[in-house]
């Protein structure tokens, strides 16, 4: 049985809906299947690789997403498959690349190993804020060349994203101010150089780490600290072995949807504008189920031991930001930078 859903986000999905049908057209001078107008063949279900539970924000959204294109389109459909059914992010981008899943949810350091231009939105300090990154990510002014990158390529068409929220340390040590606070200090991280960089920006040393380890790794001490959001820090009990969280907010995490480019490009020019409106409006309750997500984990945690420390922004600002220069190395990715920080101002 599919969730509730946000009446005011699908009722402004329908309005999207009738908006983009009567503006697509589909008798235009343009090639059909490059204007998101394909065979306009029946739909059918589609499947959806999570890494997520059926709890989590994201498959909320997903799945009310399955909903509305039931309601909306000509037989299409959505299956959302969480907790890696279909397999690991790495192995669900392969899949949807050879038309065996139709959709996934991917993280920005999977994407930046095909097109290292992603990395612009996994540095740290490019976004202010969750509503920040959420206007850059689904604005095509900025995104359209870097999310159809991949089409040729890959067969794979990037359809925008979801928040990981801001990110911040986590210590079994006690409370973090300033980087030297973790000096000499092992943080978990992501298996990526600029994560590892990160860390030692942030005043420690990087340890990358499988996921599913690190429970068992800051309470053997393998590592002293990770760097994550409060729901995955709530969810994943972490607060327990490491109880001191600290505010470096020093980045706002990514997730995008992927769907195989060639069955984005069999829909109707109908039916294509009711999955656009439909994916709007998952990503728009996402981002308030992430709000709501994020307080809950803030007071469980609190009520389980944990305390929440406010840091020197400043003094953790410039090496951060510093990371840019070092990792921006075309002319493409500078273009994404400064286009990104421009919409924070």
């Amino acid at each position: 049985m599919r969730h509730r859903k946000n009446a005011s986000l699908i009722a402004g999905a329908a309005a999207a809906t009738l908006l983009l049908a009567a503006c697509g057209g589909g008798d235009g001078d343009g090639d059909s299947s490059a204007n998101g107008g394909g065979g306009g063949g029946e739909g059918r279900t589609m499947r959806l690789a999570l890494n997520q539970t059926e709890e989590h924000p994201s498959y909320i959204a997903l799945d009310n997403f399955g909903t509305y294109l039931e309601e909306n389109t000509d037989g299409w459909s959505i299956d959302v498959f969480p907790n890696e059914t279909l397999g690991a992010q790495a192995e669900a981008l392969q899949l949807v690349s050879d038309g065996s899943v139709d959709l996934a949810i991917v993280s920005g350091t999977q994407l930046e190993n095909l097109n290292e231009d992603f990395v612009v939105f996994n540095l740290p300090k490019v976004f202010d804020d969750v509503d920040h990154q959420m206007s850059v990510i689904h604005d095509p002014e900025i995104t359209g060349d870097l999310y159809a990158s991949l089409e040729d390529s890959n067969n794979i068409t990037v359809l925008g994203g979801f928040t990981q929220g801001a990110r911040s340390i986590y210590t079994t040590f006690g409370p973090v101010e300033t980087p030297e606070d973790l000096a000499g200090k092992k943080i978990r991280v992501q298996e990526s150089d600029l994560h590892i960089a990160m860390a030692e920006a942030l005043g420690g040393a990087g340890t990358p780490m499988a996921y599913g380890e690190l429970y068992t790794g800051l309470q053997g001490g393998v590592v002293d600290a990770a760097e994550n959001n409060e729901v995955s820090y709530f969810t994943q009990r972490h607060y327990e072995v490491a109880p001191y969280w600290s505010y470096t907010n020093h980045l706002v995490g990514l997730d995008y949807l992927i769907i195989n480019t060639e069955l984005l490009n069999s829909m109707s020019d109908e039916d294509r504008a009711a999955f656009e409106a439909g994916w709007q409006a998952a990503y728009e309750e996402h981002t308030q189920l992430w709000e709501e997500a994020t307080q809950e984990a803030i007071e469980g945690a609190q009520a389980g031991g944990a305390t929440f420390t406010e840091v020197d922004e400043a003094a953790f600002a410039e090496p951060l930001e510093a990371l840019a220069a070092e990792f921006i190395t075309t002319e493409t990715q500078q273009q994404l930078y400064d286009a990104a920080r421009a919409a924070a101002n």
